[in-house]
């Protein structure tokens, strides 16, 4: 009897889905994950690792009407990783393909895919610098990811998934039981749902909270020397940054109807100006008590 969680040809198999994997310990996911402002589960995945897990999402939205999920689940791991000092694995599935996508910093992302049947229709270089920025094991490692892209293996899309998460096992990765990328989003929530500990429920609270709880300086963010506040001078140049990396990232969401990449440079853009404001008023507050003095 086949142990295969989605045989082929299975409502299941066709069904979208998708998780976030955070190379980071829940506490420090838990403040960001609201900006998406997607109902999600969070909970530990092995030595400094936590998935999220979205309960539904836009892509379920009315058949035919929802969007690709690849792009969706794209945008949600650039606007994570753009704020944190940790990447972001995106795994996405639905009825035609299957892939990843690797977001780190104001880095471009990088991802692959495979077409339902397995045939791999992304770049090698991909998968090498996939491995570079997670700083896998370029021999042992990197031959395992090569079999993955070999267009002769019989293996689908989504058993290449598992593939993949075998390989990140050597690097911490240790998904709870059930989660297995390739199961429709229902399943993914029952088996969060059955993990003894440690989950968290994820609202879309309010932007402003969550960007104060992760980077509010003196107050135990892990990248307050970087924000306003700080006194840092690098706090202007990340203000700078955002501010033009969000407005293309925006438009290009728009343009494509692609509301994860929407999110993504709404939040850079939020962020961005917000810093630019406050460091401008700190500025000035600054020159009128030392004209005084």
């Amino acid at each position: 009897m086949s142990t295969d969680p989605f045989p082929r040809g299975s409502r299941a198999a066709s069904a979208p889905g998708a998780l976030l994997l955070c190379r980071a310990d829940p506490e420090s996911v838990a403040p960001l994950a609201p900006l998406l402002g997607e109902r999600m589960v969070l909970t530990r995945a092995g030595e400094r690792w936590s998935v999220l897990v979205p309960e539904g999402g836009p892509w379920e939205a009315a058949a035919g009407g929802g969007e690709p999920v690849d792009g969706v689940v794209a945008g949600w791991a650039v606007a994570l990783a753009v704020g944190s000092a940790w990447p972001v694995l995106a795994l996405w599935w639905d009825a035609d393909r299957a892939g990843f996508t690797l977001a780190a910093g104001f880095r471009r992302p990088v991802g692959y895919v495979w077409l339902a049947n397995g045939t791999p229709v992304g770049e090698d270089e991909a998968m090498r610098t996939f491995a570079a920025r997670l700083g896998l094991d370029p021999v042992l490692d990197m031959q395992s990811l090569e079999r993955l892209t070999a267009a002769d293996s019989e293996a689908d899309a989504r058993a290449r998934l598992r593939g993949l998460i075998a390989v990140l096992t050597r690097a911490g990765v240790e998904l709870p039981d059930g989660l297995t990328p390739g199961v429709s989003a229902e399943r993914l929530s029952s088996a969060v749902a059955g993990v003894p500990d440690g989950v968290r429920s994820v609202e879309g609270a309010g932007w402003r909270e969550a960007v104060r709880a992760e980077f509010e300086p003196g107050e135990g963010g892990r990248l307050g020397a970087w924000l306003p506040g700080s006194g840092d001078p690098r706090a202007r140049r990340l203000g700078l940054a955002q501010v033009v990396t969000g407005v293309p990232a925006m438009a290009w969401g728009v343009w494509r109807r692609r509301g994860g990449w929407v999110a993504a440079g709404m939040l850079l853009l939020a962020h961005g100006a917000l810093g630019l404001a406050y460091e401008g008023v700190r500025g000035r507050g600054w020159g009128m008590r030392g004209g005084t003095a």
